[in-house]
C-alpha cells in the first residue's frame, strides 16, 4: 500500500501573535509568494516564493501543536497569511484542515485578488476570513497595489453568500486612502455585505522601509506621515456611521 507524502508549500516565517490576526493569541503562518505590490507592504520580502522554505504540513502542524494548550486557553487559533496564502490554495487548505483537527479556529488573511482560487474545501475550514479591501475605487486600488479591486470584491460578495465571518482591514494612509471617497465607498459595500463583523482601522506606518530598502526597492512612502489619533478616529466613525463595529 502506497502512503500519500503530505502537501508540501513554501513558507516564509512563523509567529505567535496576540490581537492582531484574529481573536486571541495565534500561531500565524506566513506563506511565500503574493501577486500584489502594495505600496505599504510590511514585508516585501514574501512577495517571491523563492524566499521562502519548502516544508510539508506535517512540519508546520508539529510546530504549531507545541502551542496548542497556550492558544487554547486564550480562546485563539491558527491564522494563515503571508505574502498571499491564496497563492498556494492546495497547501492553504491542507494547513487550515490541519490545524481544524488540532481543535484550533482558524482565520485566512488575504486580500482577496485571489478569491477564485479558494475552492470549497479550503473555506469549510476556515472559520474567520480577515479581508484586507486596500481603497474604495479602482483608481487607487491600482495606484496602491499594481491589481484590479474587483477580485477582492466579487471574493467578499462570495463569501456574504456563504455566511463566512469576515473582519475587513483598512490600511489608513493620509494623502491616499484617507479621502472621504475612499473610505466611504468601503464602508457603504462593507455594509451591504452582512457577514462582516467588525472593521480594523490599521495606521499607516514606515517600519518596514528597511526591508525595502535590503531589497534594494525604492519605498515611495518614506514621506508619507503616520496618522493622528484624531485621523484615525475620524475613519472609524465613517465606518461607524453605516452601522459597522470599527476599532
Amino acid at each position: 500500500m502506497t502512503t500519500l507524502a503530505p502537501p508540501t508549500g513554501l513558507v516564509h516565517s512563523w509567529d505567535i501573535s496576540t490581537g492582531v490576526d484574529g481573536p486571541g493569541t495565534r500561531f500565524v503562518t506566513f506563506l511565500s509568494g503574493c501577486p500584489l505590490r502594495c505600496l505599504y507592504c510590511q514585508n516585501p520580502d514574501t512577495w517571491l516564493r523563492g524566499n521562502g522554505t519548502r516544508q510539508s504540513t506535517d512540519e508546520v502542524l508539529a510546530e504549531a501543536r507545541k502551542y496548542v494548550p497556550f492558544i487554547a486557553a486564550s480562546g485563539g487559533g491558527a491564522t494563515l497569511s503571508g505574502g498571499e496564502p491564496l497563492q498556494q490554495p492546495e497547501f492553504a487548505s491542507a494547513l487550515l484542515h490541519g490545524f481544524r483537527e488540532l481543535g484550533l479556529h482558524t482565520a485566512l488573511d488575504t486580500s482577496g485578488y485571489l478569491g477564485g482560487l479558494a475552492c470549497g474545501e479550503l473555506l469549510d475550514a476556515t472559520d474567520l476570513v480577515l479581508l484586507d479591501i486596500k481603497a474604495g475605487t479602482p483608481e487607487t486600488y491600482r495606484r496602491l497595489t499594481s491589481r484590479a479591486l474587483a477580485p477582492t470584491l466579487e471574493f467578499a460578495e462570495r463569501l456574504a453568500t456563504l455566511g463566512k465571518p469576515v473582519w475587513v482591514r483598512y490600511v489608513l494612509v493620509p494623502g491616499i486612502t484617507d479621502a472621504p471617497e475612499e473610505m466611504g465607498a468601503v464602508a457603504a459595500f462593507a455594509a451591504g455585505l452582512g457577514n462582516v463583523e467588525r472593521v480594523d482601522i490599521l495606521p499607516f506606518h514606515t517600519l518596514g522601509q528597511s526591508k525595502w530598502e535590503a531589497l534594494n526597492r525604492r519605498f515611495v512612502l518614506a514621506d508619507t506621515p503616520t496618522p493622528s489619533a484624531e485621523q484615525v478616529d475620524r475613519a472609524r466613525d465613517e465606518f461607524r456611521t453605516r452601522g459597522l463595529v470599527a476599532y
